[in-house]
């Protein structure tokens, strides 16, 4: 994503979006890693996956404006998918770690 980006021509509102949303995610997930609990971890994927869905959003109207090519909405798209369902599955599995103790 930080790739096409920097080989856009500059559309700054939008490309930004993308930009910070899309990046935002790993930030969260490393800030994770850390998490001081289980609450904490949930909290910063969750936040994560507000972030994948926000891209998500903001790839959809690159798309659907002819900002991006469908090859390469397509591998964005595929990336965000993926990262929503890696999310969800690890938010799932803590809040069942979490209540099993």
């Amino acid at each position: 994503m930080v790739k096409f980006i920097n080989c856009s021509p500059k559309e700054y509102g939008m490309l930004n979006q993308v930009f910070r949303s899309g990046t935002a995610i790993g930030a969260l997930v490393s800030e994770a890693v850390y998490a001081q609990s289980p609450a904490d971890f949930v909290n910063k994927l969750s936040i994560a996956l507000k972030e994948c869905n926000e891209t998500l959003y903001w790839l959809n109207i690159l798309h659907d404006t002819e900002y991006v090519s469908k090859e390469q909405y397509d591998s964005m798209n595929t990336d965000c998918q993926e990262l929503l369902a890696l999310l969800i599955a690890s938010i799932k599995t803590t809040k069942q770690n979490k209540e099993i103790k």
